[in-house]
C-alpha cells in the first residue's frame, strides 16, 4: 500500500491517473500530448514513462502490448483496497 501513496504524492501521476481515468488505454504519446495540451506541463517523454513506471509497479496503471505500441490502463483496484482498509463513516453516525 505504501507504494500507491508514494505514487499518488506526485501532481504529474495524479494528472496522469486524471487523463486515463477520462479516456483509458492511451499510448506514451498520446499522454505527453494531453498533458502538455489541458496542462500546460512540458515534461519529457522520458519523464513520463518513468511516472508511468511508478504508477505500473504500485499497481495503479496496467500496460497491454499491441503490436509497436504500448497502451496504458487506469486499475482502480489499489485504491479501493484502500477505501476497504479504512472505511468512510457516515455523517451523523457515531463512531
Amino acid at each position: 500500500m505504501a507504494d500507491v501513496f508514494r505514487a499518488l504524492d506526485d501532481e504529474t501521476r495524479r494528472l496522469i491517473l486524471d487523463e486515463l481515468a477520462a479516456s483509458d488505454g492511451q499510448t506514451l504519446f498520446e499522454i505527453c500530448t494531453l498533458l502538455t495540451m489541458r496542462h500546460g506541463l512540458s515534461s519529457t517523454r522520458q519523464a513520463i514513462s518513468q511516472h508511468l513506471a511508478v504508477l505500473e509497479s504500485a499497481g495503479l496503471v496496467v500496460t497491454e502490448r499491441r503490436g509497436r505500441s504500448k497502451f496504458h490502463f487506469f486499475n482502480s483496484e489499489p485504491l479501493a483496497a484502500i477505501t476497504q482498509r479504512w472505511p468512510v463513516a457516515e455523517k451523523g453516525s457515531s463512531t
